[in-house]
């Protein structure tokens, strides 16, 4: 009885990921969709270690990948393996947003209290009207004294009944901008008016 050999089964060894990330800097969408399919997993368990939220973790991915996608020729082979350097562009693409959410929600409380001070200031009792006409003319004359720009935000906000995403569109500037100048006019409004009140 004799047995016929068989032929090898010819397989195609996986491209290394330093190749990946070579052929991605050279422009190669497929080495870049190669290097996602491999490691995407693990750079989303990564990113939500950090957030503790899956949408937020998966949006961190994505701007990781357009990342090493950009950056892909300046990554060094000697320096750590392509994973461990993708692990860190997502790691710290990930605490980048943890800061910013932490900011947000900082300076949303900060224009909360803010808010809350300047609902006590600009109440009227009927009861101490003498009181209260005094108070709103501090408050007038402490607006007067902010900048162009803090005055017409406060106004805006406070007066107009404006979000502050409004704010940013009729003024035409960043939200960040308005944001500040809001919390620093109202920093500095609290700095005239307490100690008169």
């Amino acid at each position: 009885m004799s047995i016929s050999p068989t032929s090898p089964v010819l397989t195609s060894a996986p491209t290394p990921d330093a190749e990946l990330l070579r052929l991605a800097a050279s422009g190669d969408h497929g080495s870049l969709q190669e290097f996602h399919s491999r490691y995407s997993g693990v750079l989303l368990a990564t990113a939500f270690r950090v957030l503790n939220n899956m949408k937020d973790a998966e949006e961190v991915v994505q701007e990781a990948f357009v990342q090493i996608w950009e950056k892909a020729s300046v990554y060094d082979v000697r320096r750590g393996k392509p994973l461990t350097w993708a692990m860190t562009v997502t790691r710290n693409k990930a605490i980048d947003r943890l800061r910013r959410v932490q900011r947000r929600h900082q300076l949303q409380e900060e224009i909360e209290q803010e808010a809350q001070i300047w609902e006590r200031v600009t109440e009227t009792d009927s009861s101490t009207e003498a009181v209260s006409h005094e108070t709103r003319a501090i408050v007038r004359s402490a607006v007067i004294q902010l900048s162009e720009d803090q005055r017409r935000a406060i106004e805006l906000a406070f007066f107009a009944g404006l979000t502050q995403h409004e704010i940013a569109e009729k003024l035409d500037e960043p939200l960040g901008t308005v944001k500040a100048r809001i919390r620093r006019g109202m920093m500095k409004l609290r700095q005239i008016i307490a100690p008169k009140l």
